[in-house]
């Protein structure tokens, strides 16, 4: 599967995999280590919380308790 971004990847972390979204995310994955900084919006992205519950709060959604 080709792996083809059209968007400048927002992430402040320099990585091999920067820009390169499937190759990022299946790489966060296959190691739990979170959600990558480009989901978040950059004022969260700056944290570097990146947990579920964080970008929930980024995005503004709510969880169950």
């Amino acid at each position: 599967m080709a792996c083809n971004n059209r968007r400048p990847c927002p992430c402040t972390y320099h990585c091999p995999r920067h820009g390169i979204c499937c190759e990022c995310v299946a790489h966060h994955r296959d190691r739990n280590e979170g959600v990558p900084g480009c989901f978040f919006s950059p004022e969260a992205e700056a944290t570097y919380d990146r947990s579920v519950e964080n970008l929930c709060r980024d995005r503004g959604i709510g969880l169950k308790e």
